[in-house]
């Protein structure tokens, strides 16, 4: 009986020590087109450690929807 509830209070107390964090949620190109705050925001985190996130799902999206939010005032300005 001793041993079993050593085990439980030490499993226990591993549990509660393991800070798993969710996963990161992707956002598509389209997502950050239509939200610039999120697009500067997702920007901003990946060009400030690029060694360790520039190959991640986000960054990769986030410099694609960079590229075609310019594109899209490029395109405006010249219509006039």
């Amino acid at each position: 009986m001793r041993t079993s509830t050593a085990i439980v209070m030490l499993a226990l107390g591993l549990a509660g020590c393991s800070e798993a964090t969710p996963p990161e949620r992707t956002y598509t190109v389209d997502e950050l087109v239509a939200d610039q705050a999120l697009l500067a925001d997702q920007i901003a985190k990946c060009r400030n450690d690029p060694g360790a996130l520039a190959t991640k799902s986000n960054c990769v999206n986030a410099e694609a929807a960079d590229g075609k939010s310019r594109l899209e005032r490029m395109r405006k300005a010249l219509e006039g």
